[in-house]
């Protein structure tokens, strides 16, 4: 099978298209032909191996995977012989968050991964996009911040990957939403229902003098000192950025009942219930997948130099 092979970190051209052999299930796994993966700033931090803490977890001098990609969507070509509750010909979406491999042309996973069904009405593609920053969305949200209807929160990158899902959520739970993106895209983020829409180039949310229950950075780019003064007395900041500033900090307000800085593994907290939830959420019109580009398997390097000018809006999908 053709897959797209990563054997050292570095610039995009460190990934090249090979021909390996395609993988056979196991007993408790599924053989799923792949047909959309996503390029997102993780992959990239991946490729890199940047910050640190990635070589630690995945390879010192180099990957400890070398075909790289978390989120698939694709076609059940076969099943283990213990695998209950899937079949050959469904359509799925699943993340494999613990040694990738959706840059290829087939991919085997554990029934016990975060797996679910797709919708008919819902493409690959776009089954993929909401996964990509849904889930990431979800995780913050719902899970750590426990948003609820009434409450102002603030999303900055409200134009990205993971921001455009956490605006359609947050909505979704009933918070008062401020997106903070470029000029360029503040029609796309009031249509994903933001009721406040700020250019980050032109205005300062920190200086502005309004107060946030929470305050969600979707790209990594602000810290919990400068969003302090703008958080309720009991207000949140979560970052998806795992800054040792931001490590430390969350520490040391854990021990106290006032305003909170939160990081979490996203990635590593999903589950088959939330991709259900996900993919409910998009069947019933509440979700809607924001695909920026798109590229063919073998322009996988495109995707991450793309991804990397940090101007995209909502995702970008790999076809196979």
């Amino acid at each position: 099978m053709r897959a797209m092979v990563q054997l050292s970190y570095g610039s995009p051209e460190v990934i090249v298209m090979q021909e390996v052999a395609k993988p056979s299930p196991g007993n408790k796994e599924l053989l799923i032909r792949i047909k959309a993966a996503k390029v997102g700033p993780s992959d990239c931090a991946f490729r890199k191996g940047n910050p640190f803490m990635i070589r630690l977890l995945y390879g010192l001098s180099r990957p400890k995977f070398a075909i790289g990609g978390t989120e698939l969507a694709g076609v059940i070509e076969a099943v283990g012989e213990e695998v209950q509750h899937f079949k050959p010909g469904d359509r799925v979406l699943g993340m494999s968050v613990k040694n990738f491999g959706a840059f290829a042309e087939y991919k085997c996973l554990s029934a016990d991964n975060p797996l679910a069904v797709i919708p008919d009405n819902i493409t690959f593609e776009e089954a993929v996009g909401v996964c990509d920053g849904g889930a990431t969305a979800l995780t913050f949200l719902r899970d750590k911040a426990h948003l609820r209807e009434g409450q102002k929160i603030l999303i900055y990158g409200a134009s990205g990957s993971v921001g455009i899902y956490a605006v359609q959520l947050a909505r979704y739970y009933g918070a008062e939403v401020t997106g903070v993106c470029s000029g360029a895209n503040e029609g796309l983020v009031r249509n994903a229902g933001a009721n406040f829409v700020l250019d980050y180039k032109k205005e300062d949310f920190t200086k502005a003098g309004k107060a946030y229950d929470i305050i969600f950075d979707a790209v990594g780019k602000c810290s919990f000192s400068d969003c302090r003064r703008v958080l309720t007395d009991k207000g949140m900041f979560l970052t998806t950025a795992p800054r040792l500033s931001t490590l430390m900090q969350m520490m040391w307000t854990s021990m106290f009942k006032g305003k909170r800085a939160v990081f979490t593994t996203a990635g590593l907290l999903q589950n088959k219930s939330n991709l259900d939830f996900l993919m409910d959420l998009t069947n019933n019109g509440t979700l809607h997948a924001v695909i920026d580009r798109r590229y063919p398997l073998e322009r996988l390097p495109d995707a991450h130099q793309y991804v990397e000018t940090e101007r995209k809006r909502g995702n970008v999908i790999i076809q196979l």
